[in-house]
């Protein structure tokens, strides 16, 4: 779903989110999603048997980021994806719902994620449509974020 992403990325003009690599091909790639399948709480969104989409939850945000910690405790998407062949079919909305639920499930009332900040937004607009709000910006080298939070309750 990584690789496919970076494709689809690529095919729309977008370059500087995931770059032009593929991600199984990237240095520490395949380790990095090793790390989110063993260290963290994955969730595979499935059509019947078939996998098309993925969360990762963690307690907090990469150390690899810069981002300040919330403060308090915290779930943090780690990552989100869904196979574009089935793109509008609402599977990241839902995987975010999940998100909320595992949250909320854990006694935790914070939800974060970070996402890229650039193009036209529109991947914070989606995160906003899902009832995050944007909290701080940062840049990872060239790359601008923004943080978004939801409350959970």
């Amino acid at each position: 779903m990584l690789d496919s992403a970076v494709v689809w990325m690529n095919a729309r003009g977008n370059t500087e989110q995931w770059g032009t690599t593929p991600y199984s091909q990237r240095p520490g790639g395949a380790a990095r999603v090793e790390r989110y399948t063993t260290e963290n709480a994955p969730y595979i969104a499935e059509s019947g048997r078939t996998p098309v989409g993925a969360l990762v939850l963690d307690s907090g945000p990469s150390p690899e980021m810069p981002i300040a910690p919330a403060g308090e405790p915290e779930r943090y998407v780690r990552l989100l994806v869904s196979d574009r062949r089935y793109a509008g079919r609402g599977i990241g909305a839902a995987l975010l719902a999940h998100a909320v639920e595992e949250t909320r499930r854990a006694g935790v009332g914070l939800l974060r994620v970070d996402c890229w900040a650039g193009g036209g937004g529109e991947l914070v607009a989606f995160y906003e449509r899902n009832g995050f709000i944007p909290t701080d910006r940062f840049l990872s080298g060239a790359w601008p974020g923004q943080v978004l939070a939801r409350r959970v309750g």
